[in-house]
């Protein structure tokens, strides 16, 4: 019985490989979107569906991200945003966030070292309130950003500490003691005064997608993602493959974007 279960899992796998390969074909055809950001959610519901402990899903969310990253990379998508850890994540029960800072530094320093970065020049950012973050962590986020600042063939941003609404307040802030000072006149701020003034940037994402079944941004790129298109899946975020992103990017070429026109 034992060897018919491995027998179908590796049909199974095949089978999944031989239409993500007929997808990514699909998908290669066509203008893929240059800036993709992902919520990634789900994590700790999917730990508990496995019978494991809530933290667990975190590090099998991890691994899915790596993934995520090489799928992005295969289609020629050029910018990875990730929602890692909000301002209020922190929030949660002290274990879970010592967990979450332990796996960010360790995955950040195996990023600073992996082959593949270095290979394919991929430039890594941590985006937001890194003062809220443990010292270790801001370490590992200096190492990294560090081992990777000269890389210009693509973009992986990850979000920790971060919330949008607070972002859009902090940019607010630092262009208002600018007028104070007579360095910015009120009548020349527009659109490009604040993006220039926001930690994620200006960088608006083509594709935001959001997994793990909830429809909403939760303070994710309040600003950035006016005319983002957005796609939800029920899919939990480790239990993500590629067949769903191949699948979510052909739904993002099937749109037509107006850009409120």
């Amino acid at each position: 019985m034992r060897s018919l279960d491995v027998v179908s899992r590796g049909v199974r796998t095949l089978a999944e490989r031989t239409y993500a390969e007929r997808l990514r074909r699909e998908v290669l055809a066509k203008p893929v979107p240059r800036h993709v950001a992902v919520i990634m959610d789900g994590n700790r519901r999917h730990a508990k569906g496995l019978g494991l402990a809530p933290t667990e899903g975190h590090l099998l969310g991890s691994q899915t991200l790596e993934n995520l990253l090489e799928w992005c990379r295969r289609v020629g998508v050029r910018v990875l945003t990730v929602y890692a850890l909000s301002t209020e994540n922190l929030h949660r029960t002290h274990e879970e966030v010592e967990v979450l800072m332990r796996l960010f530094e360790r995955k950040l320093d195996d990023t600073a070292k992996d082959p593949r970065v270095h290979d394919n020049r991929v430039r890594v950012r941590i985006v937001g309130r890194t003062d809220l973050l443990p010292a270790h962590v801001v370490d590992a986020i200096r190492r990294v950003e560090e081992a990777t600042k000269d890389y210009d063939r693509f973009e992986f941003r990850v979000c920790i500490a971060y919330g949008a609404r607070q972002e859009i307040v902090d940019a607010v802030r630092r262009i208002a003691e600018q007028v104070r000072d007579g360095t910015i006149e009120p009548d020349s701020i527009d659109e490009k005064t604040i993006t220039d003034h926001l930690v994620a940037g200006g960088d608006e994402p083509d594709l935001l997608i959001r997994t793990g079944g909830e429809i909403r941004l939760s303070n994710f790129l309040l600003y950035q993602a006016a005319y983002s298109e957005l796609v939800f899946t029920d899919v939990h975020f480790p239990a993500f493959r590629e067949i769903d992103f191949l699948r979510i990017v052909r739904t993002f070429q099937q749109r037509t974007r107006r850009f409120g026109k």
